[in-house]
């Protein structure tokens, strides 16, 4: 897996030089924005999955397919803005800071949950959860459309997409200007893929995506995008990388390298604290036995 990401770091940057953007650039962008998207999606789905058992497939499909629709238009409007107005420079700086913080927020949530301090996200749990809300609600399955799940629904999809019509943008416009249109349509392509497949997984086990590694996809899309992020951000400061593009393998092993340690120093962390309350909660019991004695 992480030769994977090298690669598909490796050759979406190439675009960032002034060596034309070829082929096997545009599928590392699809490639990025396919796993971005299967890590998001795989979360609202699970709404979408809720909203189909417990009211109808139709008011789940129609909400769904209407935030779809809604984030086609995002990226539209926002890429077709984007190439045509800002400067590849400017770009390159902005699109860099913004993923290098979306990158950080996801490596942060999968380095707490590697290391203990935060709890697995559970597909299953948060199913049931809404399962038991909406039938507290009252709501009955019926076969019209029912606003209530069209909204959940279209909710669900368009929160959770909202992270990757952004990244969709930035991934395919920050190559070379004349290959903007090109980048946004095939990280499109990647988005589109990665929703297509959860959805068909899903629909033929009925049941949330508890088998996908998400923090694991989470850490790996949070390593690459912070990669991605940290290379162009200073490129569009006007910094000359060491190697060119080769060195954003580098960076990766770098995050990677860190991310380890962080996880390592936060373990230990971990069992000290745990230790220090043990210790701490058998001198209080002591205590008050003492106190109680006659």
């Amino acid at each position: 897996m992480q030769w994977a990401i090298a690669s598909a770091a490796f050759l979406a940057s190439a675009g960032s030089a002034t060596a034309p953007v070829t082929l096997p650039d545009l599928w590392a962008i699809a490639l990025a924005a396919f796993l971005a998207l299967a890590v998001e999606f795989v979360e609202a789905f699970t709404i979408v999955l809720v909203v189909g058992v417990t009211i109808n497939w139709r008011s789940s499909l129609v909400g769904a397919l209407a935030a779809v629709a809604t984030l086609a238009l995002i990226v539209g409007t926002l890429g077709v803005a984007i190439v045509q107005w800002v400067p590849i420079d400017a770009l390159r700086l902005f699109v860099g800071v913004i993923l290098v913080l979306f990158g950080l927020k996801w490596m942060k949530k999968a380095i707490l949950r590697y290391s203990g301090l935060k709890a697995i996200h559970d597909e299953e749990a948060i199913f049931e959860e809404k399962m038991a809300e909406i039938r507290a609600r009252g709501e009955t399955v019926a076969p019209r459309i029912h606003p209530f799940g069209v909204a959940l629904s279209y909710k669900a999809v368009l929160l959770e997409g909202l992270e990757v019509a952004f990244i969709v943008i930035t991934f395919g416009s920050s190559i070379s200007k004349e290959a903007s249109a090109s980048g946004i349509a095939f990280a499109a392509i990647g988005a589109a893929v990665a929703g297509i497949l959860v959805i068909l997984a899903g629909v033929l086990i009925k049941a949330p995506l508890t088998k996908v590694p998400e923090n694991t996809l989470k850490f790996v899309v949070g390593v690459m995008l912070t990669s991605f992020g940290t290379f162009w951000a200073a490129e569009g400061f006007g910094y000359d990388w060491p190697f060119a593009d080769a060195f954003i393998p580098i960076l990766i092993a770098i995050y990677l390298l860190a991310s380890y340690l962080l996880v390592t120093w936060l373990k230990q962390r971990k069992r000290s604290w745990m230790a220090t309350a043990s210790t701490q909660r058998a001198a209080i019991t002591a205590q008050e036995e003492e106190e109680v004695r006659p």
